[in-house]
């Protein structure tokens, strides 16, 4: 199916959900652009599998718009959406074969050959009940069939957490040849930094169901510098562009949001790595207001 590649492959416009009381999705907005490998990053909690959720169409939110492509989020999309769900939901009495073989039956796009590789890649065993596999197995097995749909859009709610170092390194490696290979959109939804860094060049960062970053990796990076010094050095700066501060005695360590320039004096600075950008929005966010001396 041809992609228009000025529309975005999603388009998250002013979204907001509850469940009772509880605040999932609390005004999210922010774009995906086509081909590009988005990491979705919060904590447990944060409503990261609410949002892809959402954008699978599997979720109508109470208020606001997802997009696909163009269109919104739903039975017409899901053709063109592979989506693997946190579990990994399978029919535990299918064998690995049989599973395969449905996919097949229940997806126009669906690419018999591909499948079988990727299968064999993993090492699935064809006879092997689905109930019967260790969880990195399941997951990778979930993860060949929404590959095998031939998506245009892909998102991963937490896909790596399951395998083990080498499974990971191996499931990126594949991720990685189909966006190269087709231009596939993906959302990798975590909450390890590590799973992520070097792997994603757009970010989405919730916190407490709100987006706090969302945006080229690269302009994110440039956009922040970190400032090391007395803590009455890093006090002196302007309050409204910090971040986060981390005290140790006498120092101090700040994240602060610049426009690329930094003031003249005795600090220390340098450009945040991405654990360094991410991590510091997120404690901030769990941390209580820090006092202004006037």
């Amino acid at each position: 199916m041809f992609t228009d590649h000025t529309v975005p492959a999603l388009d998250v416009a002013d979204v907001t959900h509850h469940f009772g009381r509880q605040n999932a999705l609390d005004d999210c907005s922010f774009t995906v652009p086509p081909g590009a490998v988005t990491a979705l990053i919060g904590r447990n909690g944060a409503g990261k599998s609410t949002l892809l959720r959402a954008a699978s169409g599997l979720l109508r939110p109470e208020a606001g718009e997802v997009r696909v492509f163009g269109e919104t989020a739903g039975d017409d999309s899901l053709p063109r959406i592979g989506y693997v769900a946190q579990q990994a939901p399978l029919y535990p009495m299918l064998t690995v074969a049989q599973t395969l073989a449905l996919g097949a039956r229940l997806n126009p796009r669906w690419d018999a050959a591909r499948a079988r590789r990727l299968a064999d890649d993993a090492a699935l065993p064809h006879s092997a009940r689905v109930t019967t596999l260790a969880p990195g197995l399941r997951s990778r097995l979930a993860l060949v069939m929404a590959l095998a749909k031939r998506p245009d859009l892909l998102l991963l709610d937490e896909p790596l957490a399951p395998l083990d170092p080498v499974a990971r390194t191996e499931v990126l490696g594949t991720l990685m040849a189909d966006v190269a290979e087709r231009g596939t959109t993906v959302v990798l939804s975590s909450h390890v930094v590590a799973d992520v860094d070097g792997v994603c060049d757009h970010l989405v960062l919730l916190v407490d169901g709100r987006v706090r970053l969302a945006g080229e990796v690269e302009a994110e990076l440039a956009g922040h510098r970190i400032a090391v010094g007395t803590g009455s050095e890093i006090d002196a700066l302007d309050d409204r562009e910090i971040v986060e501060i981390r005290t140790a005695g006498r120092d101090a360590t700040a994240l602060i949001r610049t426009a690329g320039t930094v003031p003249a004096g005795g600090l220390a600075w340098h450009r945040p790595t991405l654990e360094e950008l991410l991590l510091g929005y997120l404690r901030a966010a769990g941390s209580a207001p820090r006092e202004v001396s006037a």
